[in-house]
C-alpha cells in the first residue's frame, strides 16, 4: 500500500478513536455513565495487556520457542481465577485509599513515604522503556513491510526515521488523550472506552487472520492440525524451570505492570466488575491466542525462511493478495500498540508528577505551591513526562538496534516491574512489614535485574565491557552478569530473575524484620491488612483545628478546581450542619479532604501538602490503640462511644452557632428599629417642616418649588423604605406573583449593569465576562432575577476597597442549573461576619457608609427561593464572592 495512503488511514483510525473517547467524556461529564461503568468495558479495557508483543510477537515466540508462548497467557489467567480475592483486596484499597498509581499504593502503604514514592517510578520508568520500544518496533516494522512507494515515486522513510515520527505522534495523541484536565480520582471514561474498542478492534484483527488461515489457506482444522504434526514446532521440549519462571513473570506482571495497575485498580468502577472480569478477561486472552500456532506453522511453511516470524500476522495475508485482509491485521497490531502506549505513558507520567515534580515544588516554593495554580504544574509535568518516557523508549529502540525479537523485549520488562510484588503482597498482608524493608527490597531487586538482564540486552561494549561478562567487575568471577554467585548453567531470564526476587525478598524481610515501623505506617498497614473490616479509609492523624477551612478550601481549589472544590466544602459543611462552604477542620474532615486530593496529586504530596497548612499530622493515642488492638469488641465498643461523642459535639457545636447567631440578631434587631424609627423620622420631619413653611405662604415661586422638591423626594425616600419592607414580607410569606418567561441571561447582566453603573458612577470598574458562556435561555421572572444581580453589581461597586476595582462576572451550566458568580478584587467579608450577610438587619459596615437599612441581601435571599435557586456567598475567592444558583426552567407551582 502506498506510504501516504497507509498514514492516512493510521491518522483516520487515531481521529475515530479521538471521537470516541471524547464522546465518552462528554457522556460522562453530564452524569450518563450508565454502560460506560459496565462490567464489559471494565473487562475489554483489561485488554491492555495484551499489545504489539501478544498481537505480532505471540506468532514469532511460536515460531521460535513452539508452545512457550502459552506462558503469557497462562500466568494472567492463574491469577484472574486463583488470586481473584487478590485482586478484590487491592482494588478496595485502591478506592478508599484513592490511589492514583503503584507507586502511590506502596508510597501510601508505608507511611505515606515519597521516597518510596521515588523508587517506585524510577523503577517503572526504567521498566517500561523496553516495551516501549517493543511498540516502536512492532510499528515500525509493520510500516516497513506494508509500506510501498508513492505513486509520485516518493519512497517510504527508513526505519529510523518511522521510529521518531511513531514516537512523536504517540506522545501527542497520548497527550490530548490522556492530560487535557485533572481528575480527582484520576478516572479517565474516555480513554477507557477507546481501549474497549480497540481491544475489539484487534480481537477481530487476530481471529480474521487465524480464520483466513485456517479456512482459506488450509482445509479446516483437521489439514491445520496435520500441518501443525508435521512442523518444526511439534518437536519443541517443555522446559519445566523456564516453563514455571515465565508464568511467574506474567503472573506478576499482570499485577506490577504501570497500565495493568491503571486499568484494573484506578479505572475501576465497581468492585463486582472484578467478578465478571475473573472469568471473561481469561475468556479474552484464549481468543487471542486460538490461532498463535495456526498461523505460526503456515508462515514457516509458505513464507522465504529468511522472513521475520513477529510479522506473520501482517505479511501472510500480503503474500496471498489479501490486502483488505492485511489492512485490517495493521490497525489490530497498531491498535495493540498505541492503546498500550497511551495508558502505560499515562501512568507513568501521574507517577513522576505526583512522587518526583510536586514534592521538588513543595520543597522549593511550599508557599507557592499551596496558594499558586497547582492544576496547572501537575498537567504540564505530566504533559513533559509522557515526551520523556516515549523519548526513552526511542533511545533503547535505537541503543538496542531495533533488532531483537519481540518476546525477549517484552520479557525484559516483566522481569523488571515483577521487583514491586514482594514490596505489594507482603504490604497488604503483613502489618509488620516496614518502609527500610520495602525500600531495600525493591532497590536490591532492581540493581540486580538492571545488572544482570537490563543493562545486557543492549549487547557487549555498549553500556557493560565485555571483559566485564567473561571475567567479572575487577576480575571477580562470580560476578559476571551471566553467572551471579557463580550459578553459569541458568537460562539468562530465569537467572535474572531468580537472583532479582530472591534478593529482593531477602532484603525486605531482612529490613522488615531488622527496623520497627513508625505510628503512621502502622496506622496504615491496619488499614492496608484489615481493609475489609472497616469502611473508612484510613485511621486519622490529624489534629482538630490547627488548619483554617478558608485556606483548605484556597488550596483544594488550586488542585480539584473551583466547583468540584466547592461542592466538596458544602457537603462537608451540611454533614456538619453547617451552612455554607466552611466546615469545621475536624480529624474527620481532614482525613477524608486528604483523601480526595490524593486522588489528584497523590497520596504522599497530598499528607505533605496538608501538613503545611495544618502544622503537622499527629496520631493520637485513640488511633494507636486501635492499630495496637486485636480484638473487634474494643473496637466495636471504641466505634459506638466515637460516634456518640461526636454527635454530641456536632449538637452542642449547632446549639452554640444557633445561640451565638440569635444573640447577634437581636443586637442588629435593636440597632434596625432604631436605624429604622430614624429612617422613618427623618423623611417625615422634613416633610412636616417644610410643609409649614408652605403653608404661611407669601413665598417667591421658585422658593415654593424648591420645598416642593425637597418634600417629594423625601416622600420617595420613604416609600422607597416601605417598599421594601413590605417586599421582603411578601417574599417571605410565599404569595409574590412570579411573571414566568423565557429570558437570555447574557441580556439580564447587561441590564443589571447599566442600573447599577448609576451606583457611584465616578468609580472606574473592570468588568471581566465570558459572553459565549452567558447565551443561556432559561425560564424564570427575569425582572426579580435582574433585581438579585443589580444588587451584587451595586454591592461591589460601593463597598470593593481595591484601588483597581474589577468584578469578574461567571456563568457555568451544569445539568439543569445555572450558577453565576459575581467575585470583585476586594479585601472581601470578614469571616466573622460571612454568615450573617443574608440576615435582615444585617450592616456590616457604619451607617453611613452603608446608605440603607441592611435589607437588601436578605431580599436576595428571598427572591432566589421564590426562583427555586440560591445565593450564597463563595470564600476563598481572594474578595468578596456571591454565587446565584438558578434553575434552567422553573415551573409554575400548582394552586
Amino acid at each position: 500500500m502506498p506510504f501516504n495512503i497507509l498514514v492516512l488511514s493510521c491518522l483516520a483510525y487515531v481521529i475515530f478513536l479521538f471521537g470516541v473517547a471524547w464522546a465518552a467524556e462528554r457522556r460522562a461529564d453530564r452524569g450518563r455513565l450508565g454502560w460506560l461503568q459496565s462490567p464489559l468495558i471494565y473487562t475489554l479495557s483489561l485488554s491492555i495487556y495484551c499489545t504489539a508483543w501478544t498481537f505480532y510477537g505471540a506468532v514469532g515466540y511460536a515460531a521460535r520457542s513452539g508452545l512457550e508462548f502459552l506462558t503469557i497467557y497462562l500466568g494472567p489467567t492463574i491469577v484472574f481465577i486463583g488470586w481473584w480475592w487478590v485482586l478484590r483486596k487491592l482494588v478496595r484499597i485502591g478506592r478508599q485509599q484513592r490511589v492514583t498509581s503503584i507507586a502511590d499504593l506502596i508510597s501510601s502503604r508505608f507511611g505515606k513515604s515519597n521516597l518510596l514514592g521515588v523508587i517506585v517510578t524510577v523503577i517503572a520508568v526504567v521498566a517500561a522503556t523496553p516495551y516501549i520500544a517493543l511498540q516502536l518496533q512492532s510499528v515500525t516494522l509493520s510500516f516497513s513491510v506494508f509500506a510501498s512507494p508513492t505513486d509520485d515515486g516518493f519512497a517510504p522513510p527508513g526505519t529510523e526515521a518511522t521510529a521518531v515520527w511513531v514516537a512523536a505522534g504517540l506522545a501527542l495523541f497520548t497527550i490530548l488523550f490522556g492530560t487535557r484536565n485533572l481528575d480527582a480520582k484520576e478516572q479517565h471514561h474516555g480513554i477507557v472506552t477507546a481501549i474497549a474498542v480497540e481491544a475489539v478492534v484487534k480481537l477481530i484483527a487476530l481471529i480474521a487472520v487465524g480464520v483466513f488461515v485456517v479456512w482459506g489457506m488450509a482445509d479446516g482444522p483437521a489439514d491445520m492440525i496435520a500441518r501443525i504434526d508435521a512442523s518444526e514446532i511439534s518437536d519443541w521440549n517443555l522446559q519445566p524451570g523456564r516453563w514455571a519462571g515465565l508464568l511467574f513473570a506474567a503472573g506478576a506482571a499482570v499485577i506490577c505492570l504501570p497500565r495493568m495497575f491503571q486499568v484494573m485498580v484506578v479505572e475501576n468502577a465497581d468492585e463486582r466488575h472484578l467478578a465478571t472480569a475473573s472469568w471473561a478477561f481469561p475468556l479474552y486472552l484464549f481468543a487471542m491466542s486460538l490461532f498463535i500456532v495456526p498461523i505460526a506453522v503456515m508462515g514457516l511453511e509458505r513464507l522465504p525462511s529468511g522472513a521475520n516470524p513477529d510479522m506473520f500476522v501482517l505479511t501472510l495475508p500480503l503474500a496471498e493478495g489479501q490486502g483488505a485482509l492485511a489492512m485490517l491485521a495493521f490497525l489490530g497490531g497498531f491498535s495493540s500498540a498505541t492503546s498500550m502506549v497511551i495508558v502505560e505513558s499515562i501512568a507513568l507520567a501521574t507517577m513522576v508528577s505526583n512522587h518526583i515534580v510536586m514534592p521538588v515544588w513543595l520543597r522549593l516554593r511550599p508557599a507557592k505551591a499551596v496558594s499558586g495554580d497547582v492544576r496547572r504544574l501537575v498537567l504540564l509535568s505530566r504533559r513533559i513526562s509522557i515526551g520523556v518516557v516515549l523519548g526513552l523508549g526511542y533511545a533503547y529502540y535505537r541503543m538496542s538496534g531495533g533488532s531483537t525479537a519481540l518476546a525477549a523485549i517484552g520479557l525484559i520488562a516483566f522481569v523488571g516491574v515483577a521487583q514491586f510484588l514482594p514490596a505489594m503482597v507482603f504490604g497488604i498482608f503483613w502489618r509488620g512489614a516496614t518502609r527500610i524493608g520495602a525500600a531495600l527490597g525493591m532497590t536490591v531487586g532492581f540493581v540486580v535485574w538492571a545488572y544482570t538482564l537490563f543493562l545486557p540486552s543492549f549487547g557487549p561494549d555498549a553500556v557493560i565491557p565485555a571483559m566485564v561478562f567473561i571475567d567479572g567487575p575487577f576480575g571477580i568471577d562470580w560476578l559476571r552478569p551471566r553467572a551471579l554467585f557463580g550459578v553459569a548453567t541458568m537460562d539468562p531470564l530465569l537467572h535474572a530473575l531468580f537472583w532479582s526476587m530472591t534478593l529482593n525478598t531477602a532484603a525486605f524481610l531482612a529490613g522488615s524484620l531488622f527496623t520497627f515501623p513508625g505510628p503512621v505506617e502502622r496506622m496504615q498497614g491496619a488499614a492496608f491488612v484489615r481493609v475489609f473490616d472497616t469502611t473508612s479509609g484510613s485511621p486519622r492523624g490529624w489534629e482538630r483545628g490547627l488548619a483554617e477551612p478558608e485556606d483548605l478550601l484556597v488550596m483544594s481549589q488550586r488542585i480539584m478546581g473551583d466547583d468540584d472544590a466547592l461542592s466538596f466544602f458544602e457537603a462537608e459543611a451540611k454533614g456538619q450542619g453547617k451552612a455554607g462552604y466552611l466546615p469545621d477542620p475536624t480529624p474527620d474532615f481532614m482525613a477524608r479532604l486528604e483523601r480526595r486530593l490524593a486522588g489528584s496529586v497523590g497520596a504522599a504530596t497530598a499528607h505533605a501538602m496538608m501538613s503545611q497548612l495544618a502544622g503537622r499530622a499527629t496520631v493520637t493515642v485513640e488511633d494507636l490503640m486501635a492499630v495496637a488492638s486485636e480484638s473487634a469488641q474494643i473496637m466495636e465498643y471504641s466505634a459506638r462511644l466515637e460516634s456518640q461523642q461526636e454527635e454530641v459535639t456536632r449538637t452542642a457545636r449547632a446549639l452554640r452557632e444557633a445561640n451565638e447567631k440569635l444573640m447577634q440578631l437581636s443586637i442588629q434587631k435593636d440597632a434596625f428599629l432604631s436605624q429604622i424609627s430614624h429612617e422613618l423620622r427623618t423623611p417625615m420631619t422634613s416633610i412636616r417642616a417644610f410643609s409649614e413653611i408652605l403653608t404661611e405662604g407669601d413665598l417667591p415661586a421658585e422658593q415654593v418649588a424648591h420645598y416642593g422638591r425637597i418634600i417629594h423626594d423625601e416622600a420617595k425616600r420613604l416609600t422607597r423604605l416601605l417598599d421594601d419592607l413590605l417586599d421582603l414580607s411578601v417574599l417571605e410569606n410565599g404569595t409574590v406573583q412570579l411573571n414566568l418567561g423565557l429570558a437570555n441571561l447574557s441580556q439580564m447582566i447587561d441590564r443589571a449593569l447599566a442600573s447599577a453603573s448609576h451606583t457611584k458612577p465616578e468609580r472606574s470598574f473592570v468588568i471581566h465576562r465570558d459572553l459565549p458562556m452567558e447565551n443561556i435561555f432559561i425560564r424564570t421572572d427575569a425582572d426579580r432575577l435582574v433585581q438579585v444581580f443589580i444588587n451584587l453589581i451595586s454591592n461591589a461597586r460601593k463597598y470593593c476597597d481595591a484601588t483597581a476595582p474589577e468584578l469578574r462576572i461567571s456563568v457555568r451550566q451544569r445539568g439543569g442549573r445555572v450558577t453565576v458568580d459575581f467575585a470583585d478584587n476586594g479585601s472581601g467579608i470578614p469571616k466573622a461576619s460571612q454568615a450573617l450577610v443574608f440576615e435582615k438587619f444585617a450592616r456590616l459596615t457604619d451607617q453611613t457608609r452603608a446608605g440603607g437599612a441592611g435589607l437588601g441581601l436578605a431580599i436576595c435571599r428571598e427572591v432566589m427561593a421564590n426562583l427555586g435557586g440560591t445565593i450564597t456567598y463563595l470564600p476563598g475567592q481572594g474578595g468578596a464572592a456571591f454565587r446565584v444558583a438558578v434553575p434552567l426552567r422553573l415551573e409554575r407551582k400548582a394552586d
